[in-house]
């Protein structure tokens, strides 16, 4: 196991050549979400939505598609982004490792709404 001092000095991947990194600040997750939800858009499309600079969402895109999770299409004087998913695989294989806490916290919360209603209706029905 490596010491502590070792893991201080080790450099942190780059952000534009690792999609955990490069979708670990919001705005790029919300670029990411928005083109999932709309499809295609233009940059000032994605402006109007996020309520951003354009040189700050030019700059978003551009790490997004320096990990390959977007694709540009030049248009005219348009440049069209959309999402390319297939790119996001990894960090779904990776989130679904988790996903058996999600399904027994749901499964937990159910079982306990249903004991409380059972021993409400018990004790409405004792008075």
């Amino acid at each position: 196991m490596p010491n502590k001092e070792y893991i201080k000095r080790m450099a942190r991947a780059s952000t534009s050549s690792d999609i955990f990194n490069a979708i670990a600040e919001p705005a790029r997750r919300e670029i990411l979400d928005t083109l999932a939800r709309e499809g295609e858009l233009a940059v000032s499309d994605l402006v109007v939505s996020m309520g951003i600079s354009q040189p700050s969402v030019s700059k978003h895109l551009s790490v997004l598609r320096d990990v390959g999770v977007v694709a540009v299409e030049r248009r005219g004087r348009q440049r069209m982004y959309s999402i390319h998913a297939e790119q996001l695989r990894a960090v779904h294989q990776w989130t679904q490792s988790f996903e058996r806490f999600w399904t027994n916290h749901a499964e937990r919360v159910k079982q306990r709404a249903e004991r409380m209603s059972a021993t409400r209706q018990q004790s409405t029905s004792h008075e």
